[in-house]
């Protein structure tokens, strides 16, 4: 595959006024990648294996998972603020995972992935997250780091993937 199909331009979209008022964030990203939709579910999933390939990612601990959940803690350092969160998440592999907040520094935090399989030339890549941060003075300190990290992980995955995984024949 030519290399134009590696990564498409991410689709971002901010709330409205109101939402943003009150401290409401919602990030949109895609991208059609050359790689099976099992092989990306999978990265996705695997939380665990995330401090090796997100620089912002310092620790994660997988505290359960099944054939349709998985939760997790995740411990993150961004301009040397720290803050870690724990989800619990439904999935549906390799279609779809739903992340949910259990504990953090935000008031709401949804996530959304979903995987479309294209064919045999590789699959779309679909990331909606949702959030508001606590009203602490700490939590509004992460805000900065919750921010970048929202909207540059999907380009993580995108270039972890294409150093794991073959490109679909």
């Amino acid at each position: 595959m030519s290399s134009e199909w590696q990564y498409l331009q991410p689709y971002s979209r901010e709330p409205d006024p109101d939402q943003r008022r009150k401290g409401f964030v919602e990030v949109r990203r895609s991208a059609l990648v050359p790689h099976s939709v099992e092989d990306m579910f999978d990265l996705i999933e695997q939380a665990e294996a995330y401090p090796q390939f997100l620089p912002w990612c310092v620790g994660a601990t997988i505290l359960e998972r099944s054939d349709d959940s998985v939760a997790g803690k995740l411990d993150f350092s961004y301009l040397q603020i720290r803050f870690s969160f724990t989800t619990r998440n439904r999935k549906s592999r390799p279609q779809w995972l739903h992340v949910r907040l259990v504990d953090g520094p935000f008031r709401r935090f949804e996530g959304d992935w979903r995987l479309t399989r294209l064919g045999d030339v590789g699959c779309k890549i679909e990331f909606d997250v949702a959030y508001e941060i606590s009203d602490g003075l700490l939590d509004q300190l992460a805000k900065p780091a919750v921010d970048f990290v929202s909207r540059s992980m999907m380009d993580a995955f995108v270039k972890r993937a294409a150093t794991l995984f073959p490109e679909v024949p």
